[in-house]
């Protein structure tokens, strides 16, 4: 892979993370904040964002460890359809989140 290529597969990476954080503490801060009168967050409130925060980690890993294991079978798959069909059509694109119409509202609009 060539070093621009590279860089922009890291900038994707970064901002998909970045996406995936700012959904969550979204989320968690809208479930568990009750009130923004204080300076600093109850104890309620710390360890409801603390707990919520940790379902949500743990459920990404669990979706993430199912799509990893998923991509080779699906790769191979469609390698087979490719090779079936005389490499005649172009292959698809890469398995993976689709990214967003340049018509889409953004999220959280």
């Amino acid at each position: 892979m060539d070093p621009a290529a590279e860089h922009r597969q890291q900038l994707r990476s970064l901002r998909d993370f970045l996406l995936v954080y700012n959904r969550m503490t979204e989320l968690c801060f809208r479930h568990c904040v009750c009130s923004l009168n204080y300076r600093l967050l109850t104890g309620r409130e710390e360890s409801c964002l603390d707990s919520c925060a940790a379902r949500l980690v743990r459920a990404n890993h669990r979706l993430m460890g199912a799509y990893v294991g998923l991509v080779p079978a699906l790769l191979q798959r469609r390698a087979a359809e490719h090779s079936a069909a005389g490499a005649s059509d172009p292959p698809g694109p890469a398995p993976g989140p689709a990214a967003p119409s340049p018509d889409a509202p953004a999220a959280g609009t």
